[in-house]
């Protein structure tokens, strides 16, 4: 095939997706000042950019496929195909939320309290359709950074994104509404789609990132269960699936294995040893492909 022209985040998603693209099996490397990273797949070529405006290039066809926040594609209104939403941010593994925040003194209480009020948001064009869709007329300024510090001197209100909303408190702002949530997705050049090697590569990406996301939150229980425990241990087990059972060298023995989520363990773990369960292994997992 043809060499897949991949982009891939620069800024806040950067670290994580590049952790993310190791658990998955790409290895990539560059200098602190290089925007073509090397990565261990001849058939791909990368380059960072910010997600903000990746989407453009990839629907041009000046890029392959990439990796950004779908807000961002909303926000440029790009015709592009989706390979795969990927379910992390900058340090979590659920999605963002764009929302608008005020000052706590405010008293704004709801979208439609906005009239006449000037907002301030790296989310232009979704906001101002946002805004639209309420009938609602304000001033939607462009905020190039710390939109947290707008508020009250130099806007009303903002839309900004937050994982936690810990930033918009430390700044004394409350949300209001949520504008939109957004998730990181695999999105390619609807041409490159159709290119049949391509898309094996990019189905091969997305799936492979999608194990790798699951499994952080997975881990593998293995252990050797004697006959006469073995029906009790399995009543812990049963409502995580069906678990592996493989008979051990000794007569009446039994291996059982089982992938759960790694929140459950510390429950679980001490119920399978009053069980009869004895050996208990927890090992970590890379990828948990269903």
């Amino acid at each position: 095939m043809s060499m897949l022209k991949l982009a891939l985040p620069k800024g806040s998603l950067e670290h994580s997706t590049l952790d993310l693209l190791k658990k998955a099996g790409w290895k990539v490397t560059a200098g602190s000042r290089s925007y073509y990273p090397h990565i261990n797949d001849p058939d791909i070529s990368c380059v960072f950019l910010r997600p903000q405006e990746m989407p453009r290039y990839i629907e041009r066809g000046k890029l392959d496929a990439g990796i950004c926040g779908k807000d961002w594609v909303l926000e440029n209104e790009s015709d592009v195909q989706i390979v795969t939403e990927l379910a992390y941010s900058k340090h979590q593994l659920t999605p963002v939320r764009w929302v608008l925040a005020v000052p706590n003194a405010s008293t704004v209480q709801s979208v439609r309290d906005l009239a006449g009020c000037t907002i301030a948001t790296e989310l232009v064009g979704t906001t101002k359709r946002w805004l639209a869709k309420n009938g609602v007329r304000a001033t939607v300024e462009f905020s190039h950074g710390a939109t947290e510090v707008k508020p009250p001197e130099l806007a009303d209100a903002i839309v900004d994104i937050t994982e936690t909303g810990s930033s918009l408190r430390a700044n004394n702002l409350r949300i209001v509404e949520t504008v939109c949530e957004s998730v990181t997705v695999l999105v390619a050049n609807k041409a490159a789609w159709k290119d049949e090697a391509k898309r094996r590569k990019l189905e091969a990406i997305g799936m492979m990132m999608q194990g790798a996301i699951c499994a952080q939150e997975m881990v593998g229980l293995k252990m050797n269960v004697p006959g006469k425990a073995k029906a009790a241990v399995l009543k812990h087990l049963e409502a995580l699936g069906s678990p592996t059972l493989s008979p051990l060298a000794k007569t009446g023995w039994w291996s059982v294995e089982v992938v759960i989520a790694e929140s459950r363990v510390r429950q679980l773990l001490p119920e399978l040893k009053r069980a009869g369960a004895t050996g208990l292994i927890e090992y970590p997992l890379n990828k948990v492909v269903p």
